[in-house]
């Protein structure tokens, strides 16, 4: 792996000494620094006795070496319901937030409620799961120690979920993270199950974070109970009773979501892989009613992992110099970026694969890397053509052939490699993208300077082929050239509104329309009317930073991209949850907003940005308001 070459010098050690003592004593956020006078009024960090971050990176901080592809892929176990379903939960899950019992919710299951001919609490066919945030010790490394983090299961990443439509499930999440928190991080969790189309009290707001020692409804609360109705959008509005086919998601993850400390949790280890299937896409390439993407699935467990149907959560991270031990820079507010890249959890993992072909799930798990990456042939330095069928968490019209894949925060890409013309060979995934530091890539999707060289870059994951051959029943892009999978739903509705959002910086602060995020959960910025279409326009106003923007509960259609109609065909036409916003560019999104009423938010989803209050809150109601500028 291609890395910088660091020099630590006295200054940023000390540096670095004095910053980890102010994280241990818990003044973690941006709000604590402003209190102690440690943050100016132009959001710099004051360079008294070697405090400031820019100082310390001046020189330089190195994790300390390790090999490369010398570990194997770390798979995660897939989660399994519980046998006697909600009579295994104690206390019973209710409709109502059972606060005196100790949840966290409050407010009530509106799936239940608002239809209930549709979802019952007590129906046979819930499926029930409890999980628990917990302390975690893994191997990142052979060459570095245990890793104390936080799982949840105690696994990093967490247990994949697999999940139907039409099949809805009830999630109990337990807090049991420990007293103390190793350096960073905070004890107060709030799950979101990314891209879904959830109620909004189960979405994972970030004020939903429980214990909250200031509420004193949940001040003591050790589980939240999560509906997930796993139903299509449009099921009560527009495409009633079963909702729209053509918003069918696949490839979803969930993280802690807790206001001001995401990309801490996050960080320590709390995420998963949550896969969605259907009919269609049902994860087994030998039914030929459906995609026959790649994947072979038990005849008789549903729980059981799908074979060469693989989930890859990317990551990148820095270790202590000094103890090998995971490390979070606090006071870096660019976004940080590390010089490990992990995935699964593993740093810089091997896979032994068949000849065949496999459907490779990507998400960028952050906080703040972004990726474009290859297929290469080290030997030749080549980039091998592979098939791209997802854009985040949903199926493209058809399949795209490519020779590389960009990947901002959050998002996810599922690609379909066919190693079978490679048996014998090794391959390796190369991230070729310039990335100087946290503020996102140095240039532009498309400029002659985005990439580095072929070979040059990071490689981060191996694949060796193996030479037996094996059974592959999945479909062949290539003799199959009018592969389609769901059409897009139409953008023609005339909106209510147009919204516009600059995404900046204001006074050195991250900023959405010049304001930053609340320190309290009552702020509602605009109201969304529900069963509406809207079109909202984000600008990057932020100078050298990028911004993966995200929005809860509703997939949006990219319409123009810098006030080009997007291109037939092409990777963005699409749905989709997070919109990579490059320097100086404006981007045209259509939304409609169905079902589910509640409070939900839009955030630059690098974390950094995130918990230094790039975010805002909207509510969708009966009555909406028709605010172009929130």
């Amino acid at each position: 792996m291609h890395l910088l070459k660091y020099n630590w010098s006295n200054l940023s050690r000390n540096a670095w000494n004095n910053r980890q003592e102010l994280i241990a004593a818990g003044q973690t956020t941006r709000r604590d620094l402003l209190k102690l006078g440690l943050l100016t009024g132009s959001g710099l960090l004051i360079a008294k006795e070697g405090l400031s971050s820019r100082t310390a990176h001046a020189g330089g901080i190195a994790s300390p070496v390790t090999r490369s592809f010398v570990q194997p892929l770390p798979i995660s176990p897939i989660k399994r319901p519980l046998a006697n379903g909600i009579n295994s939960l104690f206390p019973l899950p209710t409709i109502e937030p059972n606060n005196a019992g100790g949840e966290g919710r409050t407010r009530a299951h509106q799936a239940f409620v608002n239809y209930p001919d549709k979802f019952q609490l007590t129906s046979p066919a819930l499926k029930v799961f409890e999980i628990k945030q917990k302390e975690s010790w893994s191997r990142m490394s052979p060459d570095l120690p245990l890793q104390r983090g936080w799982g949840f299961d105690g696994l990093v990443p967490g247990p994949t979920y697999y999940a139907k439509y039409g099949e809805q499930m009830l999630v109990r999440n337990r807090n049991m993270l420990p007293a103390d928190n190793g350096g960073f991080g905070i004890q107060r969790v709030s799950t979101h199950l990314h891209n879904a189309h959830n109620p909004s009290e189960s979405d994972g707001f970030p004020y939903d974070f429980f214990p909250n020692p200031q509420n004193p409804l949940t001040a003591n609360a050790t589980f939240y109970d999560h509906h997930y109705p796993n139903v299509l959008a449009g099921f009560s509005s527009t495409h009633a009773p079963d909702g729209d086919i053509r918003e069918s998601l696949g490839t979803l993850w969930y993280h802690d979501h807790s206001a001001g400390y995401t990309a801490q949790n996050t960080y320590k280890g709390l995420s998963g892989m949550y896969i969605l299937y259907n009919h269609l896409d049902n994860g087994n390439e030998n039914d030929p009613t459906g995609y026959r993407l790649p994947g072979v699935r038990s005849t008789t467990d549903f729980y059981a992992n799908v074979s060469y149907d693989i989930p890859l959560m990317l990551c990148d991270r820095v270790f202590n110099p000094s103890t090998g031990q995971l490390y979070f820079d606090l006071f870096e507010r660019d976004g940080i970026l590390g010089d490990k890249f992990l995935v699964n959890g593993a740093i810089q993992p091997y896979l032994m694969t068949k000849p065949r072909r496999y459907r490779f799930r990507l998400a960028d798990g952050g906080p703040s890397r972004f990726y474009q990456l290859f297929l290469t042939d080290r030997g030749s330095n080549t980039a091998i053509p592979f098939w791209i069928i997802s854009n985040d968490g949903n199926l493209l019209p058809k399949p795209i052939k490519v020779t590389s894949v960009p990947l901002s925060v959050a998002e996810r890409r599922d690609i379909v490699i066919d190693f079978k013309p490679w048996a014998g060979k090794t391959l390796y995934l190369e991230n070729r993208l310039v990335q100087s530091n946290g503020r996102g890539p140095d240039e532009n999707l498309g400029s002659a300077l985005s990439l580095k060289a072929p070979g040059t870059g990071d490689f981060i994951m191996q694949f060796k082929v193996e030479t037996a051959a094996v059974a592959d029943n999945s479909i062949n892009f290539e003799t199959t050239p009018n592969v389609r999978f769901y059409d897009l739903p139409e953008v023609s509705t005339t909106p209510v509104v147009t919204r516009n959002f600059r995404f900046g910086r204001f006074n050195s602060m991250w900023t959405v329309n010049e304001k930053l995020f609340p320190d309290d959960e009552n702020t509602v910025n605009f109201r969304v009317r529900k069963n509406s279409a809207e079109v909202w326009t984000l600008q990057n106003n932020s100078g050298g930073w990028m911004h993966p923007v995200h929005t809860h509960v509703e997939e949006f259609q990219l319409v123009k991209r810098n006030g080009v109609p997007v291109v037939a065909g092409s990777i963005d036409q699409a749905r989709k949850d997070v919109m990579w916003l490059g320097h100086g560019e404006l981007h045209t999104l259509a939304f409609r907003f169905r079902d589910f009423t509640g409070r939900y938010p839009m955030h630059c989803h690098n974390t950094i940005h995130e918990d230094h209050a790039m975010m805002l809150r909207f509510d969708i109601d009966d009555s909406g308001d028709t605010n172009s500028e929130p």
